[in-house]
């Protein structure tokens, strides 16, 4: 599967060189990783003994500014699932227009088998390892699968530990006490939530009454579930890796929360419907929004999707091969680059913060993303409307062009 997503990212790449008739230097450049650090991470476990993990910390391109990507723990991590991600992240701060470049990393563990102490070995372990390429001019991690805002205080801990230096940029997505951002825990599913309006609005379908679906009910899913129903949207069914659960005339999100907070599940939530996840994808609704990992919508599960838009909160969800299933049907696919860049996007507010040493008031960051967001998704749209082609192909093209023009701009050292 992680193979699958490094070619996935090459395919959308090559085809995107296409539309915009890229440079074949540049097209060369972008098909190639600046540099992937493989590192050892051995850590003194509670009882004694030493277990060495497996991490990663990659740069696709950093022509635009310094990299930017979060570190994921999972035991499936491995170079290309990050590779390809970090590309992913090139596409992504480009589509909205982000002084960023594209980077990623991962650990090859599992979180939940980790006592809280082994966690935090891991974490400084890692943090001290890939030390030679972050920096808040130069790399800057953020959470990601299995990671959070404790886990981005040790690594900054860790980075001022080891240098005599604070340096409060050098991570995002920190607690508020060690300069963190109002607003960036659920930034992701709001950017999520302005794209399904953004797309609705272009297909002059109202939002009051529309029936959801969420693949997902993690650190995105959960705040987005209770976002689309205060929206006035139906949350009509969730899944999680527990297994899901329906109610037609819509879930309660708070009480659904409340439920996963307790039982560590959607599954058995008296409000709704048990319901078998393989099943979640043929329920019928306006809005479908995958939020947990990549790959999920194949060309089975595009068969038999029984939605009119899909916004991609997770990364990947969608494979090359499902794309031209889910057009010929007339689906409209909202691009994880574009519709979950609002995570990011609060990182660069956090980021911007620190360089400043000056914290914004919350409503001026709200309004900073929503805007940002806003412009991504016309910037796109219109792309889309002038190449005559879906939304995904029309983010990779506007992202490679504006990639391609710094390129060129710097110029090749030496």
């Amino acid at each position: 599967m992680s193979a699958a997503a490094w070619q996935a990212v090459l395919a959308r790449l090559d085809d995107a060189a296409k539309l915009v008739d890229l440079d074949p230097d540049v097209h060369r450049i972008l098909r190639s990783c600046e540099r992937v650090l493989q590192v050892s991470v051995p850590v003194r476990m509670d009882d004694g003994r030493v277990e060495v993990f497996d991490g990663w910390r990659v740069h696709h391109d950093t022509t635009r500014g310094p990299g930017k990507g979060g570190i994921r723990f999972h035991p499936e991590v491995d170079a290309d699932e990050v590779r390809a991600l970090a590309a992913g992240m090139t596409f992504k701060t480009a589509v909205a227009d982000l002084p960023f470049g594209g980077a990623k990393g991962g650990v090859r563990c599992d979180p939940t088998a980790l006592s809280l102490g082994e966690l935090e070995r891991v974490t400084r372990r890692y943090a001290y390892e890939i030390l030679p390429l972050i920096g808040t001019d130069r790399d800057v991690p953020a959470p990601d699968v299995n990671t959070d805002g404790r886990v981005m205080a040790w690594l900054m801990d860790t980075v001022a530990m080891t240098t005599g230096q604070h340096q409060q940029g050098v991570v995002t997505g920190k607690p508020l006490s060690v300069g963190g951002t109002r607003a960036h825990s659920g930034a992701t599913s709001t950017g999520v939530v302005v794209c399904a309006r953004a797309a609705f609005r272009r297909l002059d379908l109202p939002l009051a009454g529309r029936r959801v679906v969420i693949q997902g009910f993690g650190k995105v899913g959960g705040p987005l579930a209770f976002l689309l129903a205060s929206a006035g949207m139906r949350v009509v069914a969730v899944s999680d890796v527990g297994g899901a659960v329906l109610n037609e005339g819509g879930l309660d999100a708070h009480e659904l929360a409340g439920h996963v907070a307790a039982a560590g599940t959607v599954a058995g939530f008296v409000g709704g419907d048990d319901l078998d996840p393989d099943d979640l994808w043929s329920v019928p609704c306006e809005l479908l929004v995958p939020a947990a990992l990549g790959g999920v919508i194949t060309p089975a599960v595009a068969a038999q999707l029984e939605a009119k838009v899909v916004v991609e909160a997770a990364n990947g969800p969608t494979t090359p091969e499902a794309e031209p299933l889910l057009e010929e049907r007339g689906v409209v696919v909202v691009p994880d680059i574009l519709a979950n860049a609002g995570g990011v996007t609060a990182s660069y507010f956090e980021w911007a913060q620190a360089k400043q040493a000056y914290a914004w008031d919350e409503d001026l960051i709200a309004q900073r993303l929503r805007e940002r967001m806003e412009r991504a998704f016309d910037a796109v749209w219109s792309r889309a409307e002038v190449l005559e082609v879906p939304l995904r192909r029309a983010a990779f093209a506007l992202a490679l062009e504006r990639v391609a023009s710094a390129i060129q701009a710097r110029g090749l050292f030496p």
